[in-house]
């Protein structure tokens, strides 16, 4: 017999708040990756993920990023074709391949990032009111929390 999962409840206005900051959020990031001109999601967590954790099996990244590991091979292999990844022995396994990100790489997801930057540093610019910047200021504290949660 297997345990039934309690389900918490939660208030209908925190259901519309995560609802509504989803939404926000998810709009936000297409935003700032289609503003900015840079590689899709997958790619670029990839390449992210390579940068903070080092080389990686492709079944490790398929797991850190949940993800099915055919897709990961996929991601790997466009990435490996653009020379932004390479593909190294492990050490501990000969017989396995690691995946490293490539000095190209390298400059690809500092790029990326600068030109997010850029566009999200435009929209404060243009859009905001410097009161509304202070907001979003104190905000950004507690976005952190949220992203930490449970981690």
């Amino acid at each position: 017999m297997t345990k039934q999962q309690i389900q918490p409840t939660f208030a209908n206005d925190t259901i519309e708040l995560a609802e509504s900051l989803r939404d926000v959020i998810g709009r936000f990031v297409r935003n700032v990756r289609t503003g900015a001109g840079t590689p899709t999601s997958a790619q670029s967590e990839t390449l992210g993920l390579l940068d903070r954790n080092g080389p990686l099996s492709v079944a490790g990244m398929a797991q850190t990023r949940n993800v099915k590991h055919q897709s990961m091979r996929l991601v790997v292999a466009q990435l490996e074709g653009d020379g932004l990844v390479e593909r190294l022995a492990d050490p501990q396994d000969r017989r396995s391949q690691l995946v490293s990100i490539t000095p190209k790489g390298k400059e690809a997801l500092s790029s990326s990032r600068g030109a997010r930057v850029d566009w999200i540093a435009t929209a404060l610019e243009s859009e905001l009111t410097e009161e509304e910047r202070q907001v979003l200021r104190q905000s950004i504290g507690i976005l952190a929390k949220l992203g930490e949660a449970g981690a």
